[in-house]
């Protein structure tokens, strides 16, 4: 078994230990990136459950009209990325499937979410 950027943690609990790639890194630093993966990665959770909630929230009718995939599928998108983000931390293993469900989360809020409130909203006279 490959030692990746971070070890996991010990026992289920405590702070992530660096690994072995960390390690050449003088200790101020090594710890600076746990702490900076560590703040991105609860950050983007309640990120991830806001588009989804959001998503649900919608009115089926209105991505359509924006042009945008249907709502279901939105709901797929955003719920699949929102669960990524609880479930994989970035840094470890999974990190390639946290980072495409931030990518998926962040695709909602800046293309889809604008788009479909304005549709909702009606024109502005």
């Amino acid at each position: 078994m490959q030692a990746g950027i971070l070890d996991e943690r010990v026992a289920g609990s405590g702070p992530l230990v660096p690994g072995p790639a960390l390690r050449r890194y003088p200790g101020v630093v090594a710890v600076l990136d746990v702490l900076i993966y560590q703040i991105i990665w609860f950050a983007a959770i309640p990120v991830g459950v806001f588009a989804f909630v959001h998503a649900v929230l919608q009115r089926s009718d209105a991505y359509t009209a924006a042009d945008k995939l249907t709502k279901p599928a939105w709901l797929g998108i955003t719920g699949g990325g929102a669960a990524a983000l609880i479930l994989f931390q970035f840094g470890l293993r999974g990190s390639i499937l946290w980072l495409a469900g931030l990518i998926a989360v962040l695709v909602y809020l800046v293309d889809v979410k604008p788009s479909v409130t304005e549709v909702q909203r009606g024109p502005r006279w």
